[in-house]
């Protein structure tokens, strides 16, 4: 009979995009049980089909809640009760805070904490105080803490979050990258000709279109290099948060009124626009190990990323893009007029070298053996 192991995110599109492959992977070895909250209404059933797996709706809130919050770790105490795996496995903050307390009062045996961007970062006074006290829960509460970055590793060194020992994952990353999805093939490269213009060079970011992102310094910085370079395009993939830290109003306005800023909004698939693109800008003011990063390098992109966790461990700065300090507009400015002025040499060269650093580090399948590897030290 297989081990069980219990899987949590906080939400259903965590355990849908971020781990995709990997449970299905992990399912030829345990009996794998998906946990999250089903933002979506029907996404765990995909995930199940397209996993292998079991899952289970448990709702979750991102933000603090109290009262949701007790009643989601009574939920999931009464289901770990009932299935009784020997590994309990979360990431995503709240998810893992209520999944490690949860694991913690069953005793399950291996409650391991996968720590990937660290919200307290970003956050000042009472609040940051309480997302470390979060954070440092939620390690108490179990028996292996794996960083997803040296950059995580460090900081969770730094704040005296645990004591415990802390191993980074191969080189990084949850799930690493599919070498073979994130490709130019041939497919992809005749939907670019949908989307790129002629004689035009062309900035992408993808993500969540929030301040955190760094998003009000990347259109200030865009705005201003436009004005002297007319021939520069800005793709924006992905959607605008209007509750959760939204970008500025003047930022917001800008998008709406500037023809040279193409908004494409969330899409199931990037590599178009990859594809389409000639340089990945990342302005990011915390991350864990940004997955964005690694696919546009799988794509042949360089990237301006800012000197952060988890980019600084994919980009060296000079090989296969920049590295800028974060919520600097004056520098961010100054690397994308670099890019542009030069776009036929040196760009040319980082984009030759993206690819083959992103292949040797981060392919997929190398993440997955590495984690069952830690698996199956644990069940011994």
């Amino acid at each position: 009979m297989k081990q069980k192991i219990i899987r949590v995110t906080t939400v259903s599109d965590s355990l849908a995009i971020l781990l995709k492959g990997q449970l299905k992977f992990l399912s030829h070895y345990y009996e794998v049980i998906g946990v999250a909250s089903d933002s979506s209404g029907n996404l765990l059933a995909d995930v199940e089909r397209r996993e292998n797996i079991r899952c289970v709706n448990i709702q979750m809130h991102r933000e603090i809640s109290i009262w949701d919050d007790v009643i989601s770790l009574g939920k999931l105490i009464k289901l770990i009760r009932k299935e009784k795996p020997y590994i309990v496995h979360a990431n995503t903050p709240k998810g893992s805070l209520l999944a490690m307390l949860a694991a913690w009062c069953n005793q399950v045996p291996c409650r391991v904490y996968t720590v990937t961007g660290l919200r307290f970062e970003t956050a000042t006074g009472l609040f940051r105080w309480l997302l470390i006290a979060m954070e440092k829960v939620t390690c108490a509460c179990a028996t292996k803490v794996i960083p997803e970055g040296e950059g995580v590793k460090k900081t969770l060194i730094a704040n005296a979050i645990t004591s415990k020992p802390l191993k980074v994952i191969l080189n990084g990353n949850i799930n690493g990258i599919d070498v073979e999805y994130f490709n130019c093939s041939q497919e992809v490269m005749n939907h670019r000709k949908l989307i790129k213009e002629e004689n035009t060079f062309d900035y992408i970011f993808v993500g969540r279109m929030v301040k955190d992102k760094g998003v009000n310094e990347l259109i200030h910085a865009f705005l201003k290099l436009y004005t002297f370079y007319p021939s520069v395009r800005l793709y924006l993939v992905g959607d605008f948060e209007r509750n959760l830290d939204p970008i500025a109003d003047d930022v917001q306005q800008i998008i709406k009124e500037n023809s040279a800023i193409k908004v494409w909004g969330f899409q199931n698939d990037v590599r178009p626009f990859f594809a389409a693109a000639d340089v990945l800008v990342f302005p990011s003011y915390r991350e864990g190990f940004p997955n964005v990063v690694l696919q546009a390098g799988a794509m042949r992109l360089p990237a301006i990323v800012t000197d952060i966790n988890g980019c600084n461990e994919i980009i060296q700065d000079g090989v296969n893009g920049r590295i800028i300090p974060p919520r600097d507009e004056n520098a961010l400015y100054d690397v994308m007029k670099w890019f542009y002025e030069h776009r036929n040499d040196e760009v040319q060269k980082m984009a030759e070298r993206a690819r083959p650093m992103i292949v040797e580090r981060y392919e997929q399948h190398k993440v997955w053996e590495a984690l069952l590897a830690e698996y199956q030290l644990l069940s011994k």
